[in-house]
């Protein structure tokens, strides 16, 4: 089995439940794997998962503001398994960086796992 990865990938979102989350925006990280079982040698790019597909899909997700991480999350996973549905487990870590919590340094996040 092989898995990728992307690793921390920064974006600037309007995901939240407050007001001000919308208006204003903050900072999300998020990282993510995807495996899949090969078949044989990998030699061509049919025969993987494309990283910068499913890059790109997760940068369309950061562009549709969402209220909770978790829906976020499973949205994503949901549209990667539709990008390659050779694919038998996701993973996905959510970071919101500096989320709107009076006296708190830090972030806040999820996780989220799924079989196919």
């Amino acid at each position: 089995m092989f898995t990728i990865h992307l690793h921390n990938c920064r974006f600037f979102a309007h995901h939240g439940l407050f007001k001000e989350e919308v208006v204003v925006g903050a900072g999300f990280e998020i990282s993510l794997s995807a495996s899949f079982e090969e078949t044989g040698l990998i030699t061509s790019m049919k025969e993987t998962i494309n990283y910068v597909a499913v890059y790109e899909l997760v940068k369309r997700h950061f562009n549709q503001p969402r209220q909770l991480l978790e829906t976020l999350a499973q949205e994503i996973a949901a549209d990667i398994y539709k990008l390659d549905t050779r694919i038998k487990s996701i993973e996905i870590h959510l970071k919101k960086l500096n989320p709107p919590i009076a006296n708190f340094t830090g972030s806040v996040g999820v996780s989220f796992s799924k079989q196919f």
